[in-house]
């Protein structure tokens, strides 16, 4: 029996040891990973640019840093987002290299707002100037896909597939009357007679005025669709709408084809006999996104630095996933700091949030400008808050489809004094002062007209700051920029037209204006959470580390250098859901 325990024993601590130096050499494999980064892609002659159009398109590539180090170093495929930064450099890679031959869009449900794919396009558009060609195939098509096939050479479709094209739509789900029946009233103070989020609480259908900014911004859309897939499939603009008219989802595949919406009719496995024909060569290969990643960009470094700010996702105070105020305006910062940066673009694409975060990020911005260049791209949104850290910039650039505008503010507050009764829940409380049970009663025993009067008037006070930030940005007077205002919704064509933008243009001419209000004629873009944060500083924001865990730094540091010398990471008015 002793020897049996001792046996035992030993093979225990055998397994632990074994597992904790295993633990170990894994996590400096990790380091290792991390910091060594991945191998460049070789391309072989005739090779196609596949661009699968599935998921959801993003600005930026948002792989998480620590599962991509964990597939590496497990040797597992590395998880992947769509980023349209990437899409918008392999495009262009694709355009440069002498061995890819065209690209192929591979049909999908990707989900991508109108601005990005219009931006996706027009490069598209640019890679085809160079003479190489681009075929797309779906089994079906939705409507946004479809305008983004449409610059391809070929247009495929299944042989039993769809294609939407109907017109756009917008669509609003109300709860007001569930919530009558629940017994919770939402009380409402805003600013902004098109200032609309609300009116899902508190409304069966669509305002007067919401239902107008919405027909216009339908309008406004539909025309830069129509008018471009017109240029590209050689259809009018008046047939492409009496198509609409019939909504082709349920009209015959074969007419498709007839009226010059389709190319062709085949199955997927017959795209590599077109891609054949197109590239002359039995042996072509696809090369996925992943692999177009790896390429490397022969772009140049420079001390002067241009740094791309991406402000993208909902604006919070303190915490969130998307544009976070305190970690913002951190970087806002760093970035005016940083001496080797001569200009800046901030890249936005949200719908707002928070107006305290928004007032905070606009003051940043603000000393920012004060010592260098600052230029705004807005991508699919640049509302409400979105549009309030925008004003402040020397030159803003948005593309025709872009939402913007929403200058409003507005506060919801719900009551549930009908629910407390109908359950059986009572309030009650001591203060020592007349209003000091205000917040509470807000919720517990809905607002009185002194309590409305004060919430209305701290609205009121945002609303005259939103104002006066955006004629003082926008070089107007705060009566100028109040007849636009009023919480609505412009197009970016609109946009242009009233004044709340300066140019139409994407990133790159955001970045090239930029570097010309500085006066560069040299310069390299960078992204500035690039310029942020190395690796170490993405694990500790991960775990929740800051600079006191000294002995961890310094343990990551001198691991790193180890390896390097070793020679053997306000709001729109409503969800606007386009389809």
């Amino acid at each position: 029996m002793k020897d049996f325990l001792k046996y035992m024993f030993a093979t225990v601590c055998g397994i632990v040891l074994l597992s904790t130096l295993s633990m170990f050499m894994f996590f400096f494999s990790l380091i290792g990973f991390a910091i060594s980064g991945s191998e460049s892609t070789k391309l072989s002659k005739h090779s196609v640019y596949r661009i699968r159009l599935e998921g959801v398109l993003q600005e930026q590539s948002d792989t998480d840093p620590m599962a991509e180090v964990f597939a590496r170093a497990s040797k597992r495929e590395v998880p992947q987002q769509l980023g349209l930064d990437d899409l918008l450099r392999n495009i262009r890679l694709a355009k440069e290299d002498k061995h890819i031959d065209g690209i192929y869009l591979e049909g999908g449900s990707l989900s991508a707002g109108f601005a990005s794919r219009d931006e996706l396009r027009r490069a598209l558009l640019d890679f085809k100037e160079s003479g190489k060609f681009i075929v797309a195939y779906a089994d079906n098509y939705t409507q946004g896909n479809y305008w983004l096939a449409s610059v391809a050479d070929k247009v495929c479709l299944n042989s039993h597939g769809t294609l939407s094209w109907a017109g756009l739509s917008a669509n609003l789900t109300f709860y007001s009357r569930a919530l009558q029946k629940l017994g919770v009233e939402m009380q409402v103070v805003k600013v902004g007679t098109f200032k609309s989020a609300v009116e899902p609480y508190i409304l069966t259908k669509m305002s007067d005025a919401n239902r107008l900014q919405m027909n216009v911004l339908l309008e406004d859309m539909w025309q830069v669709v129509t008018s471009q897939v017109s240029e590209s499939r050689g259809l009018s603009v008046e047939e492409l709408n009496r198509l609409a008219d019939l909504n082709m989802s349920f009209q015959p595949e074969e007419s498709l084809v007839a009226c010059g919406l389709i190319d062709t009719l085949i199955y997927k496995q017959d795209v590599k006999q077109i891609m054949i024909g197109m590239t002359g060569s039995e042996d072509f290969k696809y090369v996925s996104h992943t692999e177009m990643l790896g390429l490397e960009d022969n772009i140049k470094s420079s001390k002067n630095k241009v740094a791309v700010i991406y402000a993208e996702g909902e604006i919070t105070d303190n915490s969130g996933d998307g544009i976070v105020g305190t970690k913002m305006t951190k970087l806002i910062d760093k970035i005016a700091k940083n001496d080797d940066v001569k200009a800046v673009v901030l890249r936005v694409n949200s719908p707002g949030g928070s107006a305290y975060a928004s007032e905070q990020i606009w003051h940043a911005l603000s000393l920012l400008k004060e010592k260098k260049p600052l230029v705004v791209s807005m991508g699919d949104y640049a509302a409400s808050g979105g549009y309030y850290i925008s004003c402040v910039a020397d030159s803003i650039f948005a593309e025709p489809t872009t939402l913007t505008g929403s200058i409003g503010i507005f506060g919801l507050i719900p009551s549930v004094a009908g629910l407390a009764d109908k359950i059986g829940i009572d309030f009650d409380g001591v203060g020592t002062n007349r209003l000091s049970l205000t917040e509470s009663n807000l919720i517990q025993k809905g607002m009185n007209p002194e309590e409305r009067e004060l919430m209305q008037g701290h609205v009121n006070r945002g609303y005259e700051l939103f104002v006066s930030r955006c004629a003082a940005g926008r070089d107007m007077t705060t009566e100028q920029i109040k007849q636009i205002a009023e919480g609505r919704v412009w197009s970016g064509s609109r946009a242009l037209q009233i004044g709340l933008v300066d140019a139409f243009g994407n990133l790159d001419d955001a970045v090239k204006a930029a570097a010309d209000i500085a006066e560069l004629e040299k310069y390299e873009v960078i992204d500035a959470e690039d310029a942020k944060n190395s690796f170490m500083e993405t694990l500790m924001e991960i775990y929740g580390l800051d600079d006191s865990d000294q002995e961890l730094v310094r343990g990551y540091k001198a691991l790193k250098n180890m390896l390097d010398n070793n020679s053997l990471q306000a709001r729109l008015p409503y969800g606007i859901e386009i389809k």
